[in-house]
This record gives C-alpha cells, structure tokens and sequence, in this order.
C-alpha cells in the first residue's frame, strides 16, 4: 500500500490483464482465428488503459464513444491494408489528428488514442475487410470485457481510491519516522549515518508525492468540499509538521552545517563536523523515545513498543508541549520536542479526518473558520498566477501534431526499408515517445530509456523463450505476467515499461512460433530508427527547446511562491484570505512539472556538467523556498485571532523587499527585466519580534520565531537563486 498508494498501479495493471483473458477466452469459445485474437487482445488492452477520467460516469460514457470510433478505424485500415502507399497517407492524417483534438480535453484524448492504437492493429494484424464481421465482433467483445472488468470485477470507485491514498500517506508518514528514529538512534557519529539520511530524503520526497495524489483526487473522490477541504488541511499539517521535525532533527545532531531543507541538491553532512553538546548528547534516548511515542501513533507498522498505550500516548504527546517540562534542555533540544508535539496533534487531526469527522481548530482564540473554502477562493489556485508570455500562436497541441505527423512519415518510409513486415514498430515508438513529453531534451531522454529496456527485453525474451522450449501454456503465462509488468512498472520507469513491451512480443512470437534472433533485432533497429526520426522532428518542426520549457515552467513557479508567500502575510494580517492551502498546494504541482523537465539536464549521462551543476543549485534553492513557504502558509492557517505580526512596521517592509526580489526575479526569467536591476538586501529578517497580544502564551512567541525563520530561510533562496541565474545583488559578497 505505501510503494503503490491508492493501489493505482496495481488495479489498472491487473484490470489489462483480466481485460485481455476474457477477451481471449470469449473469442477462442467462438472458434475465432488467430489474427482476430491478436486484434481482439490489443482492443482490450486499449480499451481498459487508455479511459483516464476519475468518475465512473465519465468513464462509461467515454467507452460507449469509443466503441463506433473503433469499428470505424477498424472499418477503414482493414479496407486500407492492401494499398499500402494509401493507408500510410491516411495513418499519418489519422496521428495528427488524433494529437490535435487533444486541445478538446480528456475525452478526445482518449478517443484520439483508440484510433490510433486501432488502425495501428489492422496494420499490425493485416486484417481485411473479409474479416470485418469477425473485427466488429472482436471489439465488441474486447470492450464490453473492459467495461465488466472496470465496473464489476475491479471496480473502484474514487471514493474508495482516495480512502487508499489516505491511508498510504499515513504508512508513509510512518516510514519517514522509522528513517528519522535510525537516524537519531544512530546520532552524528554512526557509521551509517550519511546513508540515513539519504533515506529519510527519500522517504520525505515519497511522502510529498502521496500527497500530491490525494490531491488530484480530492476533487472525484471526497463527498463534497468541505470534507476535501479538512483532508487537505490534515494532510498538509502532517506533511509539514513531520518535515519541519526531521529539519530540527538533523540541525540538532549537526549543528554545523546550517540544514534548513530536506532535499539533496544543497546540504551534505559528511563534512559537517558533528559537535552535539553533552546537554544534547544526554537528550538524545528520550528524543528517541518520543519519536517511537510518534510512530505508534502513525499507525501500523513496525511491532508496537508495550508501554505506547492509547492513554499513554496521549498523555506523552500532551507532556511534550510543557513548557515547564522543556525547560531543562537546550534550546535545540526545545524547539525538536515541541515540533514532536505539533506532529501528534497533526497525527490526532489526520486520524479523526479519516474517520470522518472535523474537529474545530484547537488553541484558537477565533471561531473556527469554516472548512468550506469560497467559491471565489476555490479557483484561486489557478487564477492568481499571470500567463506566461506567448512568442508564437501555435498550440502545444498543434506543434505536437505537426511534429508526431511528421516524424511518423519519416519513421513509416524509413521502417518500410528496413523491414517492410515490421515498419509499424518505428511508427509506434515515434509516437510513444511524444507522450507527455514537451521538449527537445525529454524526447531524446525518453527515447534513450525505451532503446536500453528494449535492448534488455530483447536479450530476455530470448533466453526465456530458449528455456521454455515448446511449453505454449508456459509462453502464455509469461506474456500475461509481461503484460502485468508493463502497466505495473509505466509511472515508475519508463525502462522497465519498454522492458515488459518487448518482452511480451517476444513470447507472443514464441507462442506462433516465428521468433528469432533476426526478428528482435529488427525490433531493435527499428526501435531506434523511431526514436531517430521523432527527435529529428522534434528539432525541426516548430521546435520546443529545454530551455524555453523550463523557463516557462520558472516563471510559473516563481508567479505560485510569490502569490502564498503575499497571502500568507496577508493572513497574518488579519485580511480575510479563503484559502492558503490550495495555492500552497499549486505551488507544489508547479515545482514537479519543472522537476520533470529537467530531467533532461541533470541526468547522469548528460555532458553538460555545467548546466548539470546549475540546474541542480535551481532545483534545490526551488525546493528549499517551496517548503518552508508550505510550512509559512500552513501556519498561518493556524494563527490564533490575537497574533498580527503582519501587521509589524518592520516585517512590512521586509517582505515588501523580498516581493520585490521576487518581481525582478519573475522579470527576468521571462526576458523582461533584463535591465541588470539587482535584488535588494535588508538589514535582514529579525529572530523575534513581539506577537501583538496582551499575555501571549509561550506558543505564540514560538509560532512567531517560527514565522519569521521561515520568511528568513525564503529570503536567502531567493538571493541564492539570483547568483545561480547570474544576477546581481546589492552588497553581494
């Protein structure tokens, strides 16, 4: 549950392959011939992947349109495939516009993929309009057993997905304590203690990725907003809570290596110099202690220590928050257990959110606020941010078209060559690496993934076929467990996928007992020859640079940072703002597109190590800025109605500067403010300041210090981003 949360990657790799048997089972009881099998097989496969929208509604009626645009694909390539000039002519018109009616959103996505996927497998096939009764009979067949599968057999609605997903977050949450807890047990000094903390990066990264999940299904699948709107409240809370806790963790037992972020691109410990006090030192079995009280909490897991009683552990998470009982360690010390206490309330909160209810916010001295954000502020999350400045009119749709189109007509007369029996391979992988990809680099990346798994598919499938013999059962048993593979592996590595794809032709080959070595390495070839064309499109037509790319999705991200960081402030202001997690959240999703597209440059196999270096500085002064304007939004959703040090003269003009710094910022990644206008220095974020409420409680100066070492921390990313694109800044040394 926690590697496959909400068990996406298992369902729709099971639901392929209970597609595809019943096909194969209902067309082999009706005596069907081999081809009409095969054609039969892949509809089912189509037909079960390719529906993408999250209510079932949307899903049924995207299959019944999809049933007449099958049969009229099908209808065409079978009466196309003895005119071979012809239905090549018409393959290519059929991929561009199966790519350009994209634009119409997921429904013509879907439909555009059944026709191409469908004309591909008369092409494949060699099916002929003699046939056709049989065809129409297989796709009925293949998609009325997709249908079965998806709302009977394995049905999920997203109601129970995203109770999954919940639930995986919080195994999840669970394993970032187990890293934290080897980490503190381990101390500075352990041998191990590197590789420690590489895991609880890991295991913190994990967790942010389920909780971007949960939130692209809040939408399907919570009853309603109010109830969406307390689980992304909880879920957030817990993220931020159990990230600001493993941060004061690894600043108290490395106290000299200034850590303020999780991620790997900036802070390395090995150099650090551990010098934890003896007052820390001492400290340390009881922390441990308190961590293993949080893991209990978290849920299952690692066996239970005897003394974590429900009882117990309530009264241990309430002691941590004493400030009498914090008073004799230091203040390193003090800041890691009353983050400890924060997470077990965060913990309690995401606990009675899963059940289902929605306790008002605790230590407030307002009413709680409703957890139904306004209608206005619902689509603020995707209003707030300005456009990115266009250069050209063409659609990323159209350019896209144009440039599949395109490079499918080289790979067809390039494939024919080749092999005129196996053209479609080129054809196919041409198209496949064009898929959620938008730039130059991502193409050439995408492409050297599927040439490696296919040349590792090819060596095994030739083994296993050598090993199995003659056994048909057994090359069956191994195609559908390739089949399984394909889909379970796709959002994980996109190697793999490319792995199970050939490894799978080659059992089927197995099982018509044509394969040999020359056929895989056509495949091989051909495979290549594919990825060769569509780069070489990709250059040509309407070319979509890295660079543009990832600058257009800088801008974006920037646009996101500084529109939370302005509301936030706000908030703490005591301005009515309806909602600050769902920005917080936009943000999160801006920074893992631009994760995605630099891929390209920060690759290991990349040769230039210079963008490399660069490219990983930006992403984790990005990531650093990201999370503590996360943990400045979450709380200032929590601030009690009597804390307005946004109201402070001095923290005024301070974060007036870094909105500022930011708007440079901003202009200058879009090509505006190449002016050489420097960023501005401050006399700097203050460590206190006075919370503006007669008696405050010792929380709230600890809520405020918090606050302002948030504001501090994104000060300096923003200056550290400026030197890595090579701006000035006012009195830089």
């Amino acid at each position: 549950m926690a590697s496959d949360p909400g068990l996406l990657r298992l369902l729709s790799a099971l639901s392929t392959v209970c597609a595809v048997l019943l096909a194969l089972g209902a067309l082999a009881a009706l005596h069907a011939p081999v081809p009409i099998l095969v054609a039969g097989a892949l509809t089912a496969m189509v037909g079960t992947v390719a529906v993408t929208e999250r209510r079932p509604h949307d899903q049924a009626l995207t299959l019944a349109a999809g049933v007449p645009v099958s049969l009229a694909v099908m209808a065409v390539g079978s009466a196309l495939t003895p005119y071979r000039v012809l239905a090549d002519v018409v393959f290519v018109l059929l991929i561009f516009a199966a790519l350009h009616i994209r634009r119409l959103g997921p429904r013509a996505t879907t439909l555009g993929v059944f026709a191409f996927q469908l004309y591909f497998v008369t092409q494949f096939v060699g099916t002929r309009l003699a046939q056709l009764p049989h065809l129409v009979l297989a796709v009925l067949v293949a998609f009325a057993g997709s249908a079965l599968v998806r709302f009977a057999i394995l049905r999920t609605p997203p109601e129970r997905t995203l109770a999954r997903l919940e639930r995986a977050f919080r195994l999840r949450l669970g394993l970032v304590l187990d890293a934290l807890i080897e980490v503190a047990e381990g101390g500075p000094q352990a041998p191990r203690a590197e590789r420690a903390v590489d895991d609880l990066r890991r295991q913190v990264a994990r967790l942010h990725t389920c909780a971007l999940m949960i939130q692209s299904w809040l939408g399907a699948g919570a009853p309603g907003r109010g109830v969406a709107a307390t689980i992304q409240r909880r879920v957030a809370e817990a993220e931020t809570a159990v990230e600001r806790l493993a941060i004061l963790v690894m600043r108290l037992l490395w106290p000299g290596a200034d850590i303020d972020t999780l991620t790997r691109h900036l802070t390395q410990i090995g150099g650090a110099g551990p010098c934890l006090g003896a007052q820390d030192a001492a400290g340390l079995p009881e922390l441990t202690e308190q961590l293993r009280v949080l893991r209990a909490a978290a849920g299952p897991g690692r066996p239970r220590p005897a003394w974590t009683e429900r009882a117990e552990v309530g009264d241990r998470r309430l002691g941590d928050r004493d400030e009498v009982h914090l008073s004799d360690v230091s203040p390193a010390m003090r800041d890691v257990f009353r983050s400890a206490g924060e997470l077990a309330r965060a913990l309690s909160g995401l606990r009675l959110a899963a059940d289902g209810h929605t306790p008002a916010p605790r230590d407030s001295q307002e009413p709680a606020r409703t957890e139904e954000p306004e209608a206005e502020g619902s689509a603020s999350a995707k209003d707030i941010v300005p456009r990115w400045p266009e250069r050209t009119r063409i659609r990323p749709t159209t350019r896209t078209a144009l440039q599949v189109a395109t490079g499918s007509a080289l790979a067809i007369g390039g494939g024919e060559l080749l092999s005129p029996q196996r053209w479609y391979w080129a054809v196919f992988t041409c198209w496949v690496v064009f898929i959620s990809t938008t730039s130059t680099g991502e193409i050439l990346v995408r492409g050297y993934r599927r040439l490696v798994g296919t040349v590792a598919g090819v060596v095994t499938g030739l083994a296993l076929s050598a090993l199995i013999g003659g056994h048909t059962w057994a090359a069956f048993a191994l195609a559908m467990l390739s089949v399984f593979g394909m889909y379970y592996t796709t959002a994980v590595s996109y190697t793999l996928m490319s792995f199970f794809v050939t490894t799978m032709i080659g059992m089927l080959y197995t099982l018509l007992h044509a394969l040999t070595p020359g056929v895989l390495a056509v495949r091989i070839e051909e495979t290549a020859l594919g990825i060769a064309c569509g780069l070489a499109s990709a250059l040509l037509v309407l070319p979509a640079r890295t660079r543009e790319r990832t600058d257009r999705l800088l801008h974006e991200v920037l646009e996101r940072l500084r529109a939370v960081l302005s509301q936030s402030l706000a908030r703490m202001g005591g301005e009515p703002v309806a909602d600050l997690l769902g920005p917080a959240r936009a943000l999160d999703s801006a920074l893992d597109s631009l994760r995605l597209a630099v891929q390209p440059l920060i690759t290991p196999i990349s040769p230039l190590r210079s963008r490399r270096r660069t490219a990983l500085a930006v992403l984790g002064l990005l990531e650093t800025a990201a999370l503590h304007t996360r943990s400045l939004a979450g709380t200032a959703e929590l601030m009690p109605a009597g804390i307005r040090i946004g109201t402070d003269p001095y923290l005024v003009d301070e974060a007036g500067r870094i909105d500022r710094n930011l708007a440079v910022l901003i202009g200058q990644v879009a090509g505006q403010g190449g002016d050489g206008t420097p960023l501005e220095r401050g006399s700097g974020i203050p460590a206190h300041l006075s919370v503006g409420a007669d008696g405050a409680r010792a929380e709230d100066a600890y809520a405020t210090r918090r606050v302002l070492r948030h504001l501090r921390r994104v000060d300096e990313s923003i200056h550290g981003l400026a030197r890595a694109l090579n701006m000035s800044v006012c009195n830089d040394t």
